[in-house]
């Protein structure tokens, strides 16, 4: 239907322009009509890809996982509990309705499959038999770690927020549910058991998607978590270089997670991961040199893309700062604090080659050295108020703004006051 209205608008523009417009002007304007609608359907293509495509990935996560299996007897207070999210404008009314009126069992497991059955719950695909009666298989889109919701509704219920980072998602947690856990341990080369625990240290919010890799769990101390947290998907227009540690553009990003951590059908190539010494699991399955007989991704990286750089940073809502402090903050960050050397407005990361080393920020190479490049990306700095929960940084070191601004204060010898480094903080929480 939608492309009906569209061919009907274009059709009627087009006759518009024929009466309106001299006969040399008419191929002009039509080709940027063109061009417009077909930005428009890239746009639409690209949000149903975040929202809504498995790239396949359900024959992993259902088929081989059996994650389905465990989902059908997890009640809708337990998802919520992990960080699962509901999508209030998938659910037929009388369910709304009934939530509303406090009348539906979250207790109850048949509720989820009803849920499932709605699509309702963001960045899950559950697939049902012929009777649309018993879940048969379960896949994963994008919007399960970058999408949430605005809590309209109930906590966890709510509208869309597609690119948030759900720093509540405890994707280790929801994993662990699966009942055949055996490849992914053979994979890493440990137990099920070492396997639930090493994913039980993941947390709310941290995803670790270079232990596939090198097999690295653990940071050297051999307690912590080597998880990153879920960055956001918003405000990446202009942005060169997008994960923590520069793996590569949006595009690469995409395919290698669709391919490599959803385990979707497609294509992906990076023979930087034969490097056996940095990533001796990839090297080891050729993780760089991936072909299906089925591309289910490349044909969706272009539109997926469009609508990454598209999606808008949200901005700060009112009362969440102080707006006096903020201005004076932004004369700090400009100057004396140093932030915009490197944090550049309006893009917030350097226009350009955004990577750093560990020494020139001052932190330990662990992480930065888990990828090929060895550095560590300026992150934009838009939307920071949107994922306080979890800490500041690629691991969440830093439990608050305030304890940002302490390290570089201390490491690059500002001399900021007190007073200073709370406008200082008050204008990044406006950004």
């Amino acid at each position: 239907m939608r492309y009906v209205a569209t061919s009907a608008a274009v059709a009627a523009l087009t006759l518009f322009f024929s009466l309106a417009a001299p006969a040399e002007d008419l191929h002009g304007r039509f080709a940027d009509l063109a061009a417009d609608f077909h930005a428009v359907d890239q746009f639409r293509d690209g949000r149903d890809t975040f929202r809504y495509a498995t790239f396949g990935d359900e024959d992993f996560w259902g088929g081989t996982l059996g994650l389905h299996e465990a989902l059908a007897g997890v009640s809708p207070k337990t998802a919520l509990a992990v960080g699962l999210k509901v999508d209030v404008d998938n659910l037929p009314r009388d369910v709304v309705r009934a939530l509303r009126e406090g009348k539906v069992n979250l207790d109850d497991p048949a509720v989820t499959l009803t849920l499932l059955r709605a699509d309702a719950v963001v960045g899950v695909t559950g697939f049902f038999d012929k009777q649309r009666k018993n879940l048969t298989s379960v896949g994963i889109q994008c919007a399960f770690c970058h999408s949430t919701v605005d809590n309209s509704l109930a906590p966890g219920i709510g509208h869309r927020l597609d690119g948030w980072a759900n720093r509540d998602l405890n994707v280790g947690a929801i994993v662990s549910l699966a009942p055949r856990l055996q490849p992914v341990a053979d994979l890493l080369g440990v137990s099920v058991d070492t396997l639930r625990e090493l994913l039980g240290k993941w947390g709310p919010g941290k995803f670790d998607a270079e232990v596939f890799m090198d097999g690295k769990a653990l940071r050297p101390d051999g307690k912590t978590t080597a998880a990153t947290l879920i960055p956001p998907a918003f405000g990446l227009a202009g942005v060169n270089l997008h994960t923590w540690t520069g793996w590569g553009g949006i595009s690469h990003w995409n395919a290698f997670v669709a391919n490599l951590e959803m385990h979707g059908k497609g294509t992906f190539y990076d023979p930087r991961l034969d490097d056996a010494s940095r990533f001796p699991i990839a090297a080891r399955e050729k993780f760089g040199h991936v072909r299906a007989d089925e591309d289910q991704i490349t044909p969706l990286l272009g539109a997926l893309q469009i609508y990454q750089l598209a999606l808008p940073v949200p901005k700060a809502p009112r009362g969440s700062f102080d707006p006096g402090a903020a201005k004076r903050g932004e004369a700090l960050f400009n100057d004396k604090a140093k932030c915009a050397t490197c944090h550049v407005p309006p893009l917030f990361t350097e226009p350009g080659w955004n990577m750093h080393t560990p020494a020139e920020i001052g932190i330990d190479d662990f992480q930065a050295n888990r990828a090929p490049d060895g550095h560590y990306r300026t992150s934009p700095l838009r939307g920071l108020w949107t994922h306080t929960r979890g800490g500041f940084y690629h691991d969440g070191r830093y439990p608050t703004l305030a304890a940002v601004i302490d390290h570089y204060d201390t490491f690059m010898g500002l001399g900021l006051s007190s007073g200073e480094k709370r406008d200082l903080e008050q204008y990044l929480r406006s950004l």
